[in-house]
């Protein structure tokens, strides 16, 4: 398609539609494409044996007559959030749940704009009694109008600073006791708002330019998430690439110091150590549907910077033994490792007891599932919930035996450093 804008300004035209979903790369150099997805076929919302839902929901998409390089040739898009594990894993049921959205917002779509970023270049995916309204649509010299989005009040956490010490000392007691070796904990951050959350989407990308970001419009909320981090992505051949974080240091207004700061975290033992746990127990999610052997780690704590933090990241890959099985593969991963903590089961055990409200779809993942075996998910860390005029904004992370309490609470407030001020700069 003849088109020139890029996909976050199209998709203004069509973000107050349910189901409506940006994927968005932001300006990263490494991302090959943005995505918009709307009106689905139907959307999946029940969590009990997703699963198996989504593999013959993805079973059913009708037959693809089309370039064959492009990434999403019908298929799934949406978001999991963290406690669809819930269908997966017996959790106790602890945390108060009081975000009334569903645990699961899985598209079927058949259409599908698709932009390559290195050259603009655009790809509409629809039926063919479609196309001619279709692109119409999205050629249409149309201004949407924008809803002035604000907070109307202060952001407000479910742990103070004395919440969290407690917790991180169970977690500490938990950890000596042998229960686990990392838990990752978390506080939850909210506000009241008025106005369109896509407006609060595009403020944050201004400032976070996140390589995994997305923005979902569900039938009583929005997700917007801006994660730096890749869950699993599949190729159609069957090869896997996930890319856990684990060690943070925060950005530096002074350019000396701010290398300093990375070149100290590339060098943390107890950063790298942690790094390593997620690194092993991804590894041992990952062979669960790979070829033995095939599981490699040909990246192992490199630092990449974003606007926020310097984060400590690996990489992890796999060859599938069955190259249609992304959808299982994500079932056997989920939650990722990242934001757990490890052993898997034990740790989303202590959170449940540990956090006061449940995550929503913080730490869940959001991405495509094309029918010809390609897939991108990411880890939905940096990311904001709205639900009836309350926005819920999360920040964690591990703990392991050698952590300090002061050091892991400013880490979870460096975390949303370009998040909380930026939506409260026009507060009421």
């Amino acid at each position: 398609m003849p088109l020139t804008a890029r996909l976050a300004t199209l998709f203004a035209r069509c973000a107050d539609e349910p189901g409506a979903l940006l994927l968005d790369s932001c300006d990263d150099p490494a991302g090959e494409y943005d995505f918009i997805f709307r009106q689905p076929e139907r959307l999946i919302t029940d969590t009990s044996q997703w699963p198996q839902q989504l593999a013959q929901a993805l079973a059913q998409i009708p037959a693809y007559d089309g370039p064959d390089q492009l990434p999403f040739q019908g298929g799934l898009a949406g978001a999991f959030s963290y406690d669809a594990g819930r269908a997966l894993e017996v959790l106790p049921e602890i945390a108060t749940d009081d975000i009334p959205l569903p645990d699961l917002a899985i598209g079927v779509y058949t259409q599908a704009l698709m932009q390559r970023r290195s050259d603009g270049t655009t790809w509409l995916l629809a039926p063919q009694d479609q196309i001619d309204a279709l692109s119409a649509f999205w050629l249409a010299d149309t201004d949407a109008v924008a809803v002035v989005f604000k907070l109307t009040s202060e952001w407000r956490s479910n742990l103070s600073a004395e919440d969290y010490a407690e917790r991180f000392q169970a977690i500490q007691n938990y950890l000596l006791a042998g229960d686990c070796y990392q838990i990752n904990l978390a506080q939850r951050f909210s506000a009241d708002f008025s106005g369109d959350p896509w407006q609060a989407y595009l403020r944050l990308r201004e400032r976070n330019n996140a390589p995994f970001s997305a923005f979902m419009r569900l039938a009583d909320g929005a997700i917007m998430s801006h994660s730096p981090e890749r869950f699993l992505a599949v190729d159609p051949l069957g090869k896997v690439e996930t890319k856990p974080i684990k060690g943070t240091r925060p950005r530096h207004a002074d350019p000396r110091r701010d290398q300093q700061l990375a070149l100290e975290l590339a060098a943390s033992e107890k950063d790298r150590a942690e790094n390593v746990m997620i690194v092993d127990l991804l590894r041992n999610d990952l062979s669960r549907l790979c070829l033995p052997g095939s599981v490699q780690v040909p990246k192992l704590f490199a630092v990449e910077t974003y606007p926020a933090v310097h984060h400590l990241v690996s990489t992890v890959t796999g060859q599938l033994a069955d190259a249609g099985q992304a959808t299982e593969l994500l079932a056997a991963c989920f939650p990722g490792g990242s934001i757990t903590g490890a052993p898997k089961i034990r740790a989303m055990e202590i959170i449940e007891e540990l956090e006061p409200h449940r995550r929503s779809f913080y730490c869940g993942s959001l991405g495509y599932f094309s029918q010809h075996g390609q897939a991108d998910t990411n880890i939905a860390i940096r990311t904001l919930v709205a639900a009836q005029n309350k926005i819920y904004c999360w920040a964690g992370g591990g703990i392991v035996a050698d952590s300090q309490c002061a050091d892991e609470y400013q880490e979870t407030l460096d975390k949303v450093a370009r998040i909380l001020p930026v939506l409260a700069e026009q507060n009421a």
